[in-house]
């Protein structure tokens, strides 16, 4: 058992459900575009292509955020109008972060969209991994509510 404040490994998952009074593929036209993300990710100053391929597995993309952070993700899974997964090689406090975006078609007009990622932190303290957990599931409520927003439009 690792001492209070002592540094180790962490694990946890990350899960955000949303419904959007929307069709699945206008909500897929939108987060499968994996560049156009300064219009409802939180804090986002600009996503560019680091990769010929521009969408489905092998496109790669660099985030930048407001604060200068810059994450590179890679998309190892793509499953058009269901679903795409991302690995960030890059710029987090972490070993390993996996996230899956999918949706599902509830109603003609209503879809359900989930972001479930898996995260293994680098060494930090507990408390430094759960304020960090709270942070991420805050960070994917803001960005889900704004593409809501943006999509019900």
């Amino acid at each position: 058992m690792a001492k209070t404040g002592e540094k180790s490994f962490h694990t946890g998952t990350i899960e955000k459900t949303i419904k959007i009074n929307t069709s699945k593929d206008k909500v897929w036209r939108k987060i499968s575009n994996i560049v156009g993300l300064s219009s409802w990710l939180v804090d986002v100053k600009k996503t560019e292509y680091l990769s010929i391929k521009k969408k489905g597995v092998g496109a790669i993309r660099l985030i930048t955020f407001g604060d200068k952070t810059e994450i590179e993700e890679h998309i190892v899974a793509w499953e058009k109008d269901e679903f795409f997964t991302y690995v960030a090689t890059e710029g987090l406090p972490l070993r390993a972060y996996v996230a899956t975006i999918s949706i599902k078609k509830k109603t003609k007009t209503t879809t359900e969209l989930t972001w479930r990622s898996y995260i293994n932190s680098k060494k930090m303290t507990e408390k430094q991994f759960l304020e960090f957990l709270v942070f991420m599931g805050s960070f994917y409520e803001a960005s889900l509510e704004n593409l809501k927003i943006l999509l019900e439009k």
